[in-house]
């Protein structure tokens, strides 16, 4: 039947959307990519934009393992010894044995018992919160939590939430004594690098905080740290925010989607807690594993990090990240105060970030603008992405781009 009066309703949400400069819009697609050359990083090509060259400063590929000869190899050679697919969920028959060995070191890499991987972190973050939520569970949450946080809170129904100042931890020791004596189970839970704004939680802080009342709740306070943007790209060795900061969450969830530059999600802790969230969790139980051969494909990256090639490569990320910082300051811009990949130009309107971001494009320079509902009005931005396989070439190219563009617009 002709949908008449949904379509015109949600037509009018749309039109609300492009004219308030919150509408996402056509997605842009790549078409092709020319592999890093001379002094260039990858160039990548985008449908309706013919030979057009465009540095891609808006990807999670921290590590930039996206085009390593010695990860294809090791996804091409799997794939061809288990198929392209994992034909089941892991408690029927999808479990494989690269999942069994990527779950074995990645709990060796971040020094817990075990890991559980899962279809991606999103699915992680939701599955897990959901799972040890009690009707007697309080949940205590930054405000800034990254929007898997919020609606696995949504979904898991906490008797009571408080969510705190950002990165505020006085506000954080107040939401946990407010419910001393109202409930047995305390979570909190933090992202570990916000993926807005690249700064991060002092998970040291967040664990004496806890320990210093974890008296006081029958079932603990558990501690829940999602460093998706941390893991495998933050920290001397890549070990995320716990490296950074000195502390250590009880249950540590990372993605394998962004530096490790695959897919799927993952959680390490103690064996008890993962034995139960694999009889528990839902997304994991009825959802299919990452391929075979994703799972070997991160444990060869696993691998390299670990390496004197991995070590050369944090530190030219780490070199880039500050080199492109320091020259938006130097510019006249705004950004926030942090070591980590993640960059944001702290443009505070939506039209104005939005010419933006049309304007990189123009140039050559794909860059996100977020805006508000992700970020709260008054705190839009244009995040940029640095990733190992960019170049100096690279960065004094998209700074010498945003030199141009405050001198003919910024005002």
């Amino acid at each position: 039947m002709p949908l008449t009066r949904l379509n015109e309703i949600l037509q009018k949400e749309l039109d609300e959307l492009k004219t308030e400069g919150r509408a996402k819009g056509k997605e842009l697609i790549i078409v092709d990519v020319k592999k890093p050359e001379g002094e260039k990083g990858p160039r990548f090509f985008l449908k309706g934009f013919g030979d057009k060259e465009f540095i891609r400063m808006n990807s999670n590929s921290y590590l930039g393992m996206q085009f390593n000869e010695e990860v294809i190899k090791v996804e091409e050679e799997t794939a061809r010894k288990f198929g392209i697919g994992p034909g089941a969920v892991r408690f029927i028959s999808g479990t494989y044995i690269t999942h069994r060995n990527l779950e074995k070191k990645l709990a060796q890499f971040h020094g817990r018992e075990d890991a559980m991987i899962f279809s991606s972190a999103y699915m992680t973050v939701v599955g897990i919160i959901s799972s040890l939520v009690t009707p007697e569970t309080v949940i205590i949450s930054d405000e800034l939590n990254h929007n898997c946080i919020i609606n696995a809170i949504r979904l898991s129904k906490p008797k009571e939430r408080y969510i705190y100042k950002h990165l505020d931890y006085k506000d954080l020791e107040n939401g946990i004594k407010s419910f001393i004596g109202k409930a047995k189970r305390a979570i909190v839970v933090t992202d570990g690098v916000f993926s807005m704004r690249g700064d991060y939680a002092d998970l040291k802080k967040i664990q004496e905080i806890a320990d210093r009342y974890d008296k006081d709740f029958e079932e603990n306070i558990i501690t829940i740290v999602d460093d998706s943007h941390g893991v495998g790209a933050f920290g001397p060795t890549g070990r995320g925010t716990e490296e950074i900061t000195g502390g250590k969450a009880d249950l540590l969830i990372g993605t394998m989607g962004k530096a490790y530059g695959v897919n799927g999600g993952y959680v390490v802790s103690n064996e008890v807690i993962t034995t139960y969230l694999r009889e528990k969790t839902i997304t994991y139980i009825y959802s299919n594993p990452v391929t075979p051969s994703e799972a070997a494909c991160v444990l060869k990256v696993l691998e390299i990090l670990d390496s004197k090639e991995g070590q050369k490569r944090l530190s030219h990320l780490k070199e880039l990240a500050k080199l492109f910082r320091e020259g938006i300051v130097k510019l006249g811009y705004e950004t926030v105060v942090s070591e980590h990949p993640i960059v944001p130009l702290l443009v505070r309107d939506a039209t104005k970030t939005i010419d933006l971001v049309n304007y990189l494009i123009d140039n050559g320079i794909l860059a996100t603008a977020i805006n508000y509902p992700v970020v709260p009005r008054g705190s839009e931005s244009i995040r940029f992405q640095i990733n190992a396989d960019h170049t100096t070439f690279d960065i004094n190219y998209v700074l010498n781009v945003l030199e141009r563009y405050r001198k003919e617009r910024w005002s």
